[in-house]
């Protein structure tokens, strides 16, 4: 019934579904390709699908909307920002499966199906933008399920785009929750697969300085929970530390949360051991959240 009414109110404003992979999602928002975008990623080959529920070579930007359970709903809305090394997408246990969590627990979810930047870093931050913009009802396409305070969540390199809207998108979130997240390009410290794919043979020092995002935290950037393991052996655990340090060294409100093992890309995997206590830290951060947005 939710469905069908979700569905009836975007006929009735002239907004339309757009065929699309079919992950439960009570709709899909088709942002925009590279013909149509700002922007070009440059990729004009199909998409690939190197295993189940993983995309590659991602040429248009897409919004999988997951409404919130209206006896639960707490106005809030999250974009969710799969990881995959900016090389590809993990779109179930860091998308849609995520997505159908939050929607569960009154939070209309949306996962992006985002653009690979393939050295064009300015590509998938504004497909960000463009999907907080869509969820905020400042542009067309999500009607019914549209919210006055949008958060970001991202993993791994999704964590790297959900920080990178938090300090240089013109439209940011109201919050973010970042999951193992890729952070800094310092040597020794970098996830250089993501670096190299974001940054392509554009990358020297002044590109990496400036997509190093602990470096371009301001007072503006909104408050941000991280949620990590200490035993992470892919994007070392002080990527997180970094950009807590610098929050806090803003006055940006911020919460860091390590697990003692887990290592990376758990998401919400059933069997990572501390999956009950990520979920609860992060309803609570969006219990405070929506506290706050009723002030």
């Amino acid at each position: 019934m939710k469905r069908l009414l979700v569905f009836l109110t975007l006929f009735l404003t002239g907004a339309r579904p757009v065929a699309a992979q079919d992950y439960g999602q009570a709709f899909t928002v088709k942002i925009w390709d590279n013909a149509t975008a700002p922007h070009s990623n440059g990729i004009d080959t199909p998409e690939t699908v190197p295993a189940p529920n993983r995309i590659g070579n991602v040429s248009a930007a897409e919004l999988y909307v997951f409404p919130a359970d209206e006896a639960k709903n707490t106005g809030l809305a999250v974009v969710i920002c799969p990881g995959g090394g900016y090389a590809r997408l993990a779109m179930d246990y860091e998308g849609y499966n995520v997505a159908k969590w939050l929607a569960s627990n009154g939070v209309t979810a949306a996962v992006l199906k985002y653009r690979m930047p393939a050295g064009h870093p300015e590509v998938p931050l504004e497909d960000a933008g463009r999907a907080l913009r869509i969820m905020m009802g400042l542009e067309a396409g999500a009607t019914g399920c549209t919210a006055d305070k949008v958060g970001i969540a991202g993993f791994s390199a999704g964590g790297h785009l959900a920080a990178m809207t938090s300090n240089l998108a013109e439209t940011k979130p109201a919050f973010a929750i970042l999951f193992y997240p890729v952070i800094t390009a310092r040597k020794g410290l970098a996830h250089e697969g993501s670096f190299d794919n974001l940054l392509g043979a554009g990358r020297d020092a002044a590109s990496e300085a400036r997509y190093s995002l602990e470096n371009r935290v301001t007072e503006q950037t909104p408050p941000t929970l991280l949620l990590l393991s200490d035993d992470d052996r892919s994007v070392p655990p002080v990527n997180s530390a970094l950009y807590y340090e610098a929050l806090k060294r803003h006055g940006v409100e911020a919460s860091l949360h390590v697990y003692p093992t887990g290592g990376h890309g758990w998401g919400i995997r059933e069997n990572f051991r501390y999956r009950d206590q990520w979920q609860a830290a992060v309803l609570d951060w969006l219990e405070r959240r929506q506290a706050k947005n009723e002030k």
